[in-house]
Order: C-alpha cells, then sequence, then structure tokens
C-alpha cells in the first residue's frame, strides 16, 4: 500500500480519534479499570421534593437511557480506530483480518478502520 495514503489515514484517523473522545467525554467518563471502556454519566437528582422534583429525575433517566447505545457506539468506534492506528504502527495496515487480502483502497478512504475486505464484510 502507498505509504503516502497511509500517512493520509493515520491522520485522519487521528483526527477522528480525538473527536469520537470528546464526544464520549461529553456524555461519560473513562473507566480506570477497563481498557476502552467508558461509563454514562448518570443523573444526580439535586435533592427536590415533590412532583417537579420527580418528574426531572424521570427526564434525567431517560436521558441516561438513550445515551447508552450512543455511548456503545462511540466505544466500539474508538476501539477500531485505535485498532487502526495500532495496525499502521506495526505495518500490518490495510489487510483484512479474515482473508488476509488486501482492503480496497476505496473502502479504505471511506471507512479508513475498516477491518475487514467487502468479501468478508458481506458474508
Amino acid at each position: 500500500m502507498d505509504k503516502k495514503l497511509i500517512e493520509e489515514l493515520k491522520e485522519r484517523l487521528e483526527k477522528e480519534r480525538e473527536i469520537v473522545k470528546g464526544e464520549l467525554q461529553a456524555i461519560a467518563k473513562k473507566d480506570p479499570n477497563l481498557k476502552d471502556d467508558w461509563d454514562s454519566k448518570f443523573p444526580k437528582l439535586n435533592g427536590e421534593f415533590g412532583g417537579a422534583a420527580l418528574e426531572t429525575g424521570a427526564d434525567e433517566v431517560e436521558a441516561y437511557g438513550n445515551r447508552l447505545p450512543v455511548e456503545y457506539a462511540l466505544e466500539i468506534k474508538l476501539r477500531d480506530i485505535n485498532i487502526a492506528l495500532d495496525k499502521i504502527a506495526k505495518g500490518e495496515y490495510g489487510k483484512c483480518e479474515n482473508c488476509r487480502k488486501e482492503i480496497d483502497e476505496k473502502r479504505l478512504r471511506i471507512y479508513p478502520e475498516a477491518r475487514l475486505c467487502m468479501d468478508c464484510q458481506e458474508k
């Protein structure tokens, strides 16, 4: 694979990693015990009383529930980006993890963290 293309994709992956980390930090905190794991921030109820407090609490718990799948998707994306950057560092980038064939350049330009070629992805 062309070294210039690899450098271009590496830069894109590094920028994307920072974006994804920023998005995760807005809704979650890094789990110090598990690599690449984040925990959605659970709402802190202000100790209010009455109906308004229940409504506020319910809204915050609903927002927490809505953040969980977003957090999971961002964690997966961050994991794939880190794997791609690790492969670049090891000189293994651009090969399908399944069949070991080269991943098409067009696919990598669109989805630089791709781990499988299109044939294996479709299986």
